[in-house]
């Protein structure tokens, strides 16, 4: 069905609706509004009376989330009973069905379009192909395995008969204390960019109403993940130019390809909540970046508007405030207020009908673009869900997502006899690989990951031909008895110390400081004063503070989030079945106070300012060596609308194949707004063998060579610039 066909069915639809079935599209409810607490895959999860309640009577256009589950709650919400737990594809298709055939019911017969949290996978649905998460995924820098990615998850979800997919984060990750930040693709514009836009095509395709394909959904649209204290939905003070040259592209970016819904910030920017920001979410979201589709908000946010933010005199203003900021669907999400509100505010002419059918139009073309009104039989379970190549690729991601950060005296690779003593909370749990948004909210249910997966320790032990001992617990918090690491380490030739975080997300994950556990750091001086060569793994969401026992360690594994693969990856990348390759997509602080990113501006590195991380951006040993030479660009002189190609020469100077990320840096030398130091345009892997040199090319458009000016446009100013790659630089100069 073609654009103009879909808009005439729209509007026909429209004309025919009431103000109570409009409002009712523009109403989104957690699952439990239509279900009780049942065991997980429970059969009869849905109440009849109440999900006729939603779609028949208030018209809900849309449901999200997965069954509340009776069991225990989340360690961090101890007195929740229950938790929404992944269902099984049976399960899940069973369900969905249930509500479908309740809207098929209604006067106009308009579809429920079901969304779900699938941020590294089917997160809600039981052995789906759970990847590494964002900040993994950017760490691999490589966009081919992001659109893989991408096709899986859309695959798997529609699988499961859902239809919606809450991702994915196209926030900037420049604020290490953020407990969301490894939500995001790293700090760097460009490379969110490519990964998110790359994973956005592969989830969606040319055309996401195919039956392995779903809608994304760009979040959180915009400036949520800078808080200036680094806790979650806290404010954010960042300038207009700020914003618009480093939040909004990519936003931009993932309009321009193709995304048609996008999740509305649940923080405030320069005292603006989101879900008020009129400028943000119409003079900007509509005006300038051409957007379509239809806006949703977060969770209760709405509802926020009065209850934190104190900006609404009265529910009904809030409900009033943000649809006509620019809000098109509201997650409620637990009752029908924003129905009843927005209807009587309509009814009394505070809100102009208009703005529902303009509203109700946006949800409605989203729903035929997604193909929902022509429902196609569901993909068979087999051969699309958790197939071997799904899982190789998920397997492959995780290992190019790893980064070996120190390598003393090459103590990596271990020979596979070596005697290795393991010990440190995060050796010995899955969960600490995957992090939030993993079969429960938190990720903290240890006891329904898939036990066939393998954790770091039992990962090692499977290669291992030496003795393997380990000391830890069998929950993340659980005493270690640093004594016994000491004794038992005289019967070993290496320790691995397996240090890091709990899973978490949003505000459950806010912190007050980098620094590790006390308890951590006490295990690691204990082993390290042994003698023994230590080889340091990191596994959670954001960098710790380890520069004390780095400096100290023979080696160090960055392990970040890897997924479901990551204990067999870090276990390949341990004893050299793999050649490591990931490059940091953040600046490792060596201070908690450290904190300032890879593009600084030049007063940031004068007068004894400096950037002095642990690791920098863009750091990652392999166990060859690569070198580039020859950076050449092809004139020394251009025109502000021309493009430029670069080519540099990159050879694999050590003994082993190997894959080397080519960056490329460009720096404008001077201009009217102050530029960063250098800014990442380009990047390119390639496998190399020994010996072998291969000559990589680039093109930089005059959109590379932009910034946002003076006047809050975007210009390219003429003047001379700087590429970087690698230890060389050269020079070309922009003319009018």
């Amino acid at each position: 069905m073609n654009a103009q066909e879909i808009e005439h069915k729209v509007k026909n639809l429209l004309s025919q609706m009431t103000l109570e079935e409009k409002v009712g599209q523009m109403t989104q409810v957690d699952f439990s509004v239509i279900g009780d607490p049942k065991e997980q895959n429970a059969e009869d999860q849905i109440n009849p009376a109440k999900l006729e309640d939603a779609v028949l009577k208030h018209h809900v256009g849309s449901i999200l989330n997965a069954p509340l589950n009776q069991q225990v709650g989340s360690i961090f919400h101890p007195s929740f009973t229950s938790a929404n737990n992944a269902q099984s594809v049976e399960i899940w298709r069973k369900l969905t069905r249930t509500v479908q055939d309740a809207a098929a019911r209604s006067r106009l017969k308009i579809p429920v379009i079901y969304g779900i949290d699938a941020i590294h996978g089917a997160t809600y649905t039981e052995n789906s192909v759970l990847f590494p998460q964002a900040i993994n995924m950017a760490a691999t820098f490589n966009a081919e395995l992001a659109f893989k990615e991408g096709e899986i998850t859309a695959r798997e979800v529609r699988v499961s008969g859902l239809q919606w997919n809450f991702s994915t984060v196209m926030d900037i990750g420049r604020q290490p204390l953020w407990p969301r930040l490894w939500e995001t693709f790293g700090e760097d514009v460009h490379l969110a960019t490519v990964m998110g836009t790359s994973y956005i095509k592969g989830h969606q395709g040319d055309n996401f109403s195919a039956v392995d394909k779903a809608p994304t959904c760009l979040k959180h649209y915009v400036g949520y993940s800078y808080p200036l204290n680094g806790k979650d939905r806290t404010p954010a003070w960042i300038g207009e130019r700020t914003l618009r040259e480093y939040f909004l592209p990519t936003f931009e970016a993932g309009i321009k390809a193709g995304s048609p819904t996008v999740m509305v910030n649940s923080a405030e920017v320069d005292g603006i909540p989101g879900h008020a920001n009129h400028h943000y979410l119409t003079t900007i979201l509509r005006g300038e970046l051409g957007f379509k589709g239809f806006t949703v908000s977060d969770w209760a946010d709405i509802k926020r508007l009065y209850t934190r933010d104190k900006m609404a005199a009265s529910e009904k203003e809030a409900v009033k405030i943000a649809v006509m900021a620019g809000i098109d669907m509201s997650m409620v999400p637990f009752d029908f207020s924003f129905y009843d509100l927005l209807i009587d505010l309509v009814k009394s002419g505070e809100v102009p009908m208009s703005r529902i059918d303009e509203a109700v139009s946006r949800i409605l073309t989203v729903k035929y673009q997604a193909g929902l009104f022509e429902p196609k039989p569901l993909l068979p379970i087999e051969g699309n869900f958790a197939t071997a190549e799904a899982i190789e690729t998920n397997r492959q991601a995780a290992r190019e997502s790893i980064i070996l950060a120190k390598n003393d005296h090459n103590i990596l690779p271990l020979k596979k006899d070596t005697n290795i003593l393991v010990t440190g909370p995060t050796a010995n749990l899955l969960n600490v690989m995957n992090g939030g948004w993993t079969i429960t909210w938190q990720g903290d249910a240890e006891d329904l990951y898939p036990q066939e997966k393998l954790t770091v320790l039992e990962a090692i032990q499977e290669k291992s031909t030496g003795k393997v001992t380990y000391i830890g617990g069998d929950a993340f918090d659980a005493p270690i008895d640093v004594q016994q690491v000491v004794e038992e380490a005289k019967n070993h030739d290496v320790i691995l110390l397996s240090l890091g975080e709990k899973p978490y997300t949003e505000t459950a994950g806010n912190i007050e400081s980098l620094n590790l556990d006390q308890a951590q750091v006490e295990l690691a001086n204990a082993a390290i004063a042994t003698g023994k060569p230590v080889i340091l793994l990191t596994l959670g969401g954001r960098p710790r503070i380890i520069t004390s026992i780095a400096e100290r360690a023979s080696g160090v594994i960055l392990g970040f989030l890897p997924g479901m693969e990551g204990g067999e990856a870090i276990a390949d990348i341990l004893y050299g079945d793999y050649n490591p390759n990931g490059k940091l997509p953040v600046s490792y602080p060596r201070n908690t106070n450290g904190i300032t990113p890879y593009d600084y501006k030049p007063m940031e590195s004068f007068e004894g300012n400096t950037y002095n991380p642990l690791y920098a951006f863009g750091h990652g040993l392999s166990y060859t060596t690569f070198a580039t030479s020859g950076l050449k660009a092809e004139k020394e002189k251009i025109r502000m609308d021309e493009n430029i190609n670069v080519t540099v020469n990159v050879k694999n100077t050590g003994a082993l194949t190997g894959k080397e990320t080519v960056l490329l840096y460009i720096n404008d030398v001077a201009a009217s707004v102050t530029r960063p130091n250098k800014q990442l345009k380009a990047f390119k892997k390639v496998e190399l063998n020994p010996g072998q040199t291969e000559s990589v090319s680039f093109t930089l458009t005059p959109h590379d060579l932009s910034f946002i000016g003076v006047d809050l446009k975007r210009i390219v100013e003429p003047g001379d610039f700087k590429v970087m790659v690698g230890n060389e630089i050269v020079g070309f100069t922009v003319t009018e």
